[in-house]
């Protein structure tokens, strides 16, 4: 476990501004305490000093996490948030979207949002602005980019997911199927030839 360098918090923070903005601060300085990000097989934890301080004597083999997961680096070095990170995030917020109950299952379930599926959203909301999802009932839900609003008719999508929060089973493409005239695939550890030899 360390902590991050220059360039990692700046492209951490960077992530986080979309939805946070300048309340980014209020994380780290909080009247409750200290609190620092640390990273740790390529995860970046969002932990008290106080807990760090004990953690200090595990080695950084046997330590599987600590404290919070707020999210992780890819091999191409973006930083991706984590669902866990929510909860740090929705309260200081700057743009919401609130969503119908009829369509906050749909969109749990991986489908894009529709404007008519849209309860409330806070006023100045820009296009592609990273925002926290909530239900109706003031419960977040995810953290995503709006699209911008089409003049099209009531069906026109409003919201879509962020390609780097997860995988998103409704956009096309997010399955190619195999290519044609390709072989199946096999595990490697699968022998290709299976020899059965009876015994009489």
């Amino acid at each position: 476990m360390r902590p991050l360098t220059e360039e990692e918090t700046r492209v951490m923070f960077e992530k986080m501004a979309k939805y946070i903005g300048e309340n980014l601060q209020l994380l780290v300085d909080r009247p409750d305490g200290t609190y620092c990000f640390r990273l740790h097989n390529d995860r970046v934890y969002y932990v008290s000093e106080k807990i760090l301080k004990l953690a200090a004597n595990i080695s950084g083999d046997k330590l599987v996490s600590l404290g919070t997961c707020f999210g992780k680096f890819t091999k191409s070095h973006r930083f991706r948030l984590h669902i866990t990170a929510l909860d740090y995030l929705a309260p200081y917020a700057k743009y919401k979207v609130w969503i119908k109950p009829g369509a906050e299952q749909s969109f749990l379930y991986g489908n894009h949002v529709l404007k008519s599926g849209l309860g409330r959203i806070t006023e100045n909301t820009c296009q592609y602005q990273g925002v926290v999802v909530y239900s109706m009932a003031d419960v977040p839900l995810i953290q995503r980019e709006r699209e911008a609003e089409t003049q099209a008719e009531g069906e026109a999508g409003s919201m879509h997911r962020e390609p780097d929060v997860g995988f998103d089973p409704g956009s096309p493409g997010s399955r190619p199927g195999p290519k044609a005239g390709a072989k199946p695939l096999r595990h490697p550890g699968i022998p290709l030839i299976v020899i059965l030899i009876g015994i009489s």
